[in-house]
C-alpha cells in the first residue's frame, strides 16, 4: 500500500485538494444537507471563531518549532511538530466549516472604508495563501509518509517544505488578523 501510494502522490495530492476544496466550498454556500450537521447550541457555535484564533496561533508556534527543528537536524522534533501542525489546521478547518455551514459566513460590520482597504485585501490573501497551501501541504506530508527520513532529502519535500511552511506561517498569520477585524476590533 505505501508503495503504491508512493507512486501516486501527486495524483493523491490532486485529489485531495479537489475534495477539500468542494467540501469548503459546499460548506461556504451552505449547501451541506441541514441532517448531516449537528444541532449545536448558539453559545457553542460563536466560541468557535475564538477557538479558531487560538489554534492558529498554537499552529504557528509549532510550524516555526517544525522549521527550527529540522534546520537544527532534529528530525524527529520536526516530524512531531509538522504532524501537530496539520492536525491544528484540520481541527481549524473543521471546526470554521462547522461553524459556515450552519451560519453561513460572518460580514464584516465596520466602517466601509476600511472594509475596502484592510479587511477585503488581507481577507482575500488569507484565502489565496489558504487555497495555494493545500496541495503543498498534502504533498510534503505525503512525501513524508511515504518515505524514511533519510530518503526525503533525494526528494522534493525540503524544497516544497519551505515554500508550503512559509505560506501556510502566514496564512495562519492572517487569518489571526482576520478574526482581529471581525471579532476584537469592531469600531
Amino acid at each position: 500500500m505505501r508503495e503504491t501510494l508512493r507512486r501516486r502522490i501527486p495524483f493523491v495530492t490532486g485529489l485531495l485538494t479537489v475534495v477539500s476544496l468542494v467540501v469548503v466550498v459546499a460548506a461556504v454556500r451552505q449547501l451541506v444537507p441541514e441532517t448531516l450537521l449537528p444541532a449545536l447550541p448558539e453559545g457553542l457555535l460563536h466560541t468557535i471563531p475564538h477557538v479558531n484564533a487560538l489554534i492558529s496561533a498554537l499552529a504557528i508556534g509549532t510550524i516555526t518549532y517544525g522549521w527550527r527543528s529540522i534546520r537544527a537536524g532534529r528530525v524527529r522534533a520536526h516530524r512531531r511538530a509538522m504532524l501537530a501542525s496539520f492536525v491544528l489546521f484540520v481541527s481549524f478547518l473543521g471546526l470554521y466549516l462547522l461553524r459556515v455551514a450552519i451560519e453561513g459566513p460572518t460580514t464584516f460590520d465596520g466602517p466601509e472604508t476600511l472594509k475596502l482597504w484592510v479587511y477585503y485585501p488581507v481577507l482575500g490573501v488569507h484565502m489565496l495563501l489558504a487555497i495555494v497551501c493545500l496541495p503543498l501541504v498534502y504533498y510534503v506530508l505525503l512525501l513524508a509518509v511515504t518515505h524514511a527520513p533519510s530518503e526525503l532529502g533525494d526528494t522534493p519535500h525540503p524544497r516544497v517544505g519551505r515554500v508550503a511552511a512559509s505560506l501556510w506561517l502566514l496564512s495562519f498569520a492572517l487569518g489571526i488578523v482576520v478574526y482581529l477585524l471581525l471579532y476584537v476590533l469592531p469600531v
